[in-house]
């Protein structure tokens, strides 16, 4: 690789007349796809970047290639279940939203692109399959991404859309697997599309037939489709709904359907396909892989198979034309960046900011080498919103987090801000036919990436990685910089042979995390200098550590829009409604309820169309995230699960029997009940599951009822049966699941069947409803409060929430993390002697994270032992290694000492004092009389301290104290004993 000097001096004289991209070298090319101004591995990191931005280099004829698209977003697999109820619950914080992520005039997402569901789980969830027969009629309301789309399309009309599938419903697949089911495959996607198109009034702009990730891509298909599509000339069939008058409007939409291909992880061969086949080139429109920054380098420079996507991009292919080359399918930065900055990741135990692995910058910086290293203009996150429950397969990797449709709470993370360094400084898009947008061009020579990595990448070497873009008219460029190391890194940008005007003022606009003293979004996305050339012609600007800088010649600064903050979050409340689970209600014993009906509901927005509710998302019913399974509420307003053996799921990538989930994952005692019912003559199983925290099967529920139609039952903690039995057959039962504390009770028709007493209790989680492949009824959902208990947990706050404060050594990680632990974030201590120390409002705090058991902890509420030598138990992800409950309810502080051990802390969650009924304190008055009165001189000020706080704490709880429930009871009684047992003689 030349040296960054030596290629500047050899483009600087050039002059002028630049040949196209058709007569460029080899060689050139091969430079180009490293970027020009490469730096060489020895470049040292006080040593300036210069960036040469050539007006030459802006290529306006390239409409495809180096076009900027910037940003789009996949909804898939359940990733956007919930906006639906957002839209329908709280429509006004929905609409925000559609403004914020697709709206402006500098939009951040330009395109939505849809895996067609098929009913099975292939990541976090199902997505709803728009035919599950051959016969039935497409029905694209299904699919929350088709409709996300139309909405978006409001406030940004020049929206992309494009479709692909992972697998397919049964009745498609079953001729796929026989090498005869093209014709099948292609009626799936043709009256799906024509659907959207009756429903929505759009069609979709690409399709991509091959599966997505494929290791093998399937030409002869995407060939065969693509003629299809084209010579298609049948728009009359009743089954479509098109009027007469508008088919011919309709044909010429569906002959415009451009195909992409081919949505490889990693290993991608559409490239040098698209390079030797000439047929196949003239077909495809983008192209696209996953998961990977980088270009092919095998083969001799000038072969199909070294930098195939570059040559694509640019031009450099058999007929002179450009391609869209996308990556098209990514992360978005895991877990939530305001806890992130809490890390000590980095050199001598600093934060790492807003940087690190998999951090907001590790994004940017995927977006700055995609294009450096392959040409990728076009970046679409997997997911951008996470709109379903937290605890499913990749949990916690998005820009935007609306899981709590009920509160309308709603996480803009701070990776927007970082996105928006790219997106609100440049115009983005698509380039239109008569090329007159003015959509801005990449300009590789300008652009550069040396960070390590080729998914997760490690920007920690502070190597330079920036990217340029340009108004093709060259009258303005801006250059993006991500410093993702601990040290600074100068910059010295040249305009060349660009018309910047009488006022080349260049504007300097900066994401990073706050500094000390500073609130938490000080430094996001703001203007910190205005700078000139210098007498060279260079502007020079130092970029500041772990930061992401955009340096601009347009007037951003001007415009109200760049400045502008996201949305507040609002409160995050716990799903808690009145007897007809619409409206919320904490006084009455309902936590939740669903009688599938939805009578009180009003019409929904949709589009620019307002519709019922129910037949605004295609029957879906509210608040549940389906696993697997086909999941509809019918004609008669029951919930059935339609899925039955011949639409069985034969290829999904998590197997498993159908099963759907809703709720809060902060419900901790109640009893959940269900009717339930087998119109299917050839079977039938229901399943009712309590207290789910993390996992898709029914078997997640870490307690739950089964039931068949011949009247045998199952009762199981997760997969294990703890109780089995029969009653009488029949078509219908009703399941009830009560949970109070450790103690779970299986019910069927009202007579309990089984109690369980769990020795390390799961204590909080949502409801699950599952069934077999047959069509099984649900219907009357309650989730009641139980009497004497805590119906809830009010906060939790993650282990790197800013008011936890830690003392001691303590590892606190964040890249990497397991999806399971909460922001895929953890602190971890072997240290004696290390502690943190919680602020709470309520009754107590759990501490959550996956442990062996091995801590012993010195227990402090508001400056108070309270325990000492408590031990932990061995706890799985997500559940409480300690709890602490039985405390007045009010405000206080907890701390927490390491005696001996491991403690991992993943988060903390406090317990509410809405707390009906009696409570029981008998436990308490016995454990009084078992102590008896010892006398005060007999023992040593230290250990009576702990025994006077505990013996008063117990005597209060007698004598009446607002929020105690049974699980406080037990506590207190088993902490005044523990500390009269640990009570030491005085003298010795």
């Amino acid at each position: 690789m030349p040296s960054e000097k030596n290629v500047r001096a050899s483009r600087t004289t050039r002059g002028q007349g630049r040949p196209r991209w058709g007569a460029l070298s080899v060689a050139a090319v091969v430079a180009l796809g490293a970027g020009l101004l490469a730096a060489p591995p020895g470049h040292a990191a006080d040593d300036p970047v210069e960036v040469v931005v050539d007006g030459n280099d802006v290529r306006a004829d390239n409409v495809n290639g180096l076009t900027y698209k910037g940003l789009g977003v996949l909804s898939c697999n359940s990733t956007s279940n919930l906006l639906m109820d957002y839209k329908a619950e709280h429509p006004e914080r929905y609409w925000q939203f559609i403004r914020t992520m697709f709206g402006g005039s500098h939009p951040l997402i330009n395109h939505v692109k849809v895996e067609m569901g098929s009913d099975t789980n292939t990541s976090t969830g199902a997505d709803p399959a728009t035919m599950r027969t051959r016969d039935e009629l497409a029905d694209a309301s299904r699919s929350p991404g088709f409709q996300l789309a139309a909405d978006a399309k409001t406030v940004n009309p020049g929206l992309k859309v494009s479709v692909l599938r992972w697998e397919m419903p049964q009745w498609v697949q079953t001729e796929w697997n026989k090498g005869t089911g093209t014709d099948e495959m292609y009626r799936w996607y043709k009256e799906t599309l024509l659907d959207v198109y009756q429903k929505y009034g759009y069609m979709v702009d690409y399709v991509n037939p091959d599966k997505n990730e494929t290791g093998t891509p399937d030409v002869s298909f995407i060939k065969w489709y693509k003629n299809a599509v084209a010579s298609d000339t049948e728009f009359s069939d009743a089954r479509y709904g098109i009027p007469e008058g508008r088919r011919d409007e309709v044909a010429r939409a569906y002959h415009s359907i451009k195909i992409v291909a081919s949505d490889e992880n990693q290993s991608k061969k559409i490239g040098p396909a698209l390079l030797t086949d000439t047929e196949l080139f003239g077909m495809v429109d983008a192209v696209g892989y996953h998961y990977n920054t980088d270009d092919r380098l095998d083969g001799a420079a000038d072969s199909a198979t070294y930098q195939p996507y570059t040559k694509l991009a640019t031009g450099r292919t058999p007929n002179g034309q450009d391609k869209e080359v996308w990556y098209s399918e990514g992360t978005g930065s895991f877990g939530v960046t305001d806890y992130r900055v809490n890390n000590n990741e980095g050199p001598g135990g600093a934060s790492t900011g807003i940087g690190g692995v998999q951090s907001a910058l590790d994004v940017a910086n995927r977006l700055v080498k995609g294009y450096a290293n392959s040409k990728r203009t076009h970046y679409i996150f997997q997911p951008a919103i996470g709109s379903f429950y937290e605890g499913a397969q990749y949990s916690h990797k998005e820009l935007v987090s609306a899981r709590d449709p009920w509160s309308g709470y709603l996480h803009y993370d701070a990776a927007i801000y970082v996105m928006q360094q790219f997106t609100q400084f440049a115009k983005t898009g698509w380039e239109n036919d008569t090329n007159t947008a003015g959509i801005w061009r990449t300009v590789p020579e300008a652009s550069h990436s040396g960070v390590s990595g080729t998914e997760n990448l490690d920007g920690s070497n502070g190597a330079p990685s920036y990217m340029t873009l340009a108004d093709p008219a060259k009258k303005d460029f801006s250059t993006v910089v991500v410093n993702d190391s601990d040290q600074a890194k100068t910059y010295r940008i040249k305009a060349e042979n660009l018309r910047l005007g009488s006022d080349p003022t260049m504007e300097v606009w900066e994401t990073r995390a706050a500094d000390a003293g500073q609130r938490y979004d000080a430094n996001f996305k703001h203007l910190v200098d205005e700078i000139r050339p210098d007498g060279d012609g260079y502007y020079a600007y130092t970029v500041k550590p772990r930061s992401i800088t955009t340096l601009t010649t347009l007037d951003a600064s001007a415009d109200d829009a760049t400045a502008r903050r996201l949305p507040a979050s609002g409160e995050r409340t716990v799903l808690d409604t009145d007897a007809s689970g619409g409206r919320a209600d904490t006084r009455d014993r309902y936590l939740y309820a669903d009688d599938f009906a939805y009578d009180e509901e009003g019409k929904v927005r949709v589009g620019k169309t307002y519709q019922p509710y129910l037949a605004s998302r295609g029957d879906q019913p509210r608040y549940m995230v389906d696993q697997t399974g086909a999941w509809e509420v019918g004609d008669d307003g029951k919930l059935y699960q339609y899925m039955d053996p011949s639409m069985k799921d034969t290829a999904a990538w998590n197997k498993n029997t159908p099963n759907t989930t809703v709720g809060d994952f902060r419900w901790e005692n109640y009893t959940a009940s269900v009717d339930v019912s087998f119109p299917d003559a050839g079977g039938g199983l229901a399943a009712l599951g309590v207290r789910q925290q993390k996992g898709m099967a029914i078997s997640d529920a870490a307690y739950n009822v089964r039931i068949g139609a011949d009247g045998a039952w199952t009762f199981h903690e997760y997969g294990t049966v703890v109780a089995q039995g029969k009653v009488a057959a029949a078509d219908h039962y009703r399941l009830a699941v009560e949970a109070k504390g450790a103690r779970v009770t299986a019910f069927v028709d009202g007579e309990a069947v089984a109690t369980y007493d769990d020795p390390t209790p799961e204590r909080a989680g949502r409801v699950k409803l599952g069934s077999d492949f047959h069509r099984t009824g649900f219907d009357n959902l309650k989730v009641e409060t139980v009497d004497g208990y805590a119906p809830y947990g009010t906060e939790q706050l993650d282990n790197m929430d800013k008011s936890v404060r830690y003392e001691g050594s303590w590892s606190r990680k964040a890249s990497l993390g397991d999806a399971m632990d909460w922001y895929r974030t953890t602190s971890t201590s072997t240290a004696a002697g290390a502690s943190f120390t919680v602020p709470f409002r309520g009754t107590g705090v759990d501490v959550i994270g996956g442990n062996d058991g091995s801590a012993v902890l010195d227990v402090y509420v508001d400056g108070h032992l309270v325990a000492r030598n408590a031990k932990s138990v061995a706890a799985d992800k997500r559940l409480a290694t300690y709890a602490l409950r039985g405390l007045r309810d009010g405000r206080h502080e907890a701390r927490f000492v390491l005696k001996s051990g491991k403690l991992v802390v993943d988060a903390l969650q406090t317990a509410s004092g809405a707390v009906s009924g009696a409570v029981d304190t008998s436990a308490i008055r016995e454990a009084l009389t078992d102590v008896g009165t010892p006398e005060r001189g007999a023992y040593t000020a230290a250990s009576w301290a702990v025994y006077a706080y505990d013996r008063d704490a117990a005597r209060a709880a007698v004598a009446g104290r607002k929020g105690l429930d049974a699980v406080g009871v037990a506590q207190i009684a088993d902490r005044l004993r523990a500390a009269y047992g640990q009570l030491e003689p005085a003298g010795e």
